[in-house]
């Protein structure tokens, strides 16, 4: 298993630009929510406890956070916390008021992430490798601990590791212009 460092790095050669990363602090959260909310609507009752879908998919992506650095894994959890807390509440309003609230929560978090890719002029890390989908929130809590001075031995690791994806070939001429 690759390091955090490492999957950070590969996640930074998609967003070195820091208006492009603004846009992400707005547009992961919507789509974390936005996903949530289906999710919560599968449910699991063990006596009086029921669990969701969207409770047990966090506790997946919750293991992998710790074993890749815990005190991280600790805060981005921290921050996800509300957002199952708030899709359990817009479940429980109905799949009708469910599916409008994900439907303006997904569109509206890719449409940030989309302006702050065009802004970078790069394409979304999810792109290349679909599992980076996973790397947002946790880079995203880094980054806000590395603008406040804070993990900076981390930001020097991912900084050193990153490599910047050879962006898509332009198109090739076409024959009658050879």
């Amino acid at each position: 298993m690759k390091t955090l460092a490492q999957q950070m790095a590969v996640y930074n050669a998609y967003h070195r630009n820091e208006r492009n990363k603004m846009t992400h602090f707005i547009g992961v959260p919507l789509i974390v929510l936005a996903l949530l909310i289906p999710l919560s609507w599968v449910r699991l009752q063990i006596g009086s406890v029921s669990i969701t879908g969207a409770m047990l998919f966090v506790a997946m992506v919750t293991i992998w956070y710790l074993l890749l650095d815990i005190p991280l894994a600790v805060l981005t959890i921290a921050s996800v916390l509300p957002l199952l807390w708030a899709a359990d509440a817009i479940a429980a309003q109905g799949t009708t008021t469910g599916w409008i609230a994900f439907t303006i929560a997904f569109v509206g978090g890719w449409v940030f992430q989309l302006v702050g890719h065009a802004i970078e002029g790069r394409r979304p890390a999810l792109v290349d490798n679909f599992l980076q989908i996973f790397v947002a929130p946790v880079f995203l809590v880094a980054e806000a601990l590395f603008h406040f001075g804070r993990r900076l031995d981390l930001k020097r690791d991912v900084d050193a590791l990153t490599v910047m994806p050879a962006e898509q070939p332009a198109r090739a001429p076409s024959p009658s212009t050879r």
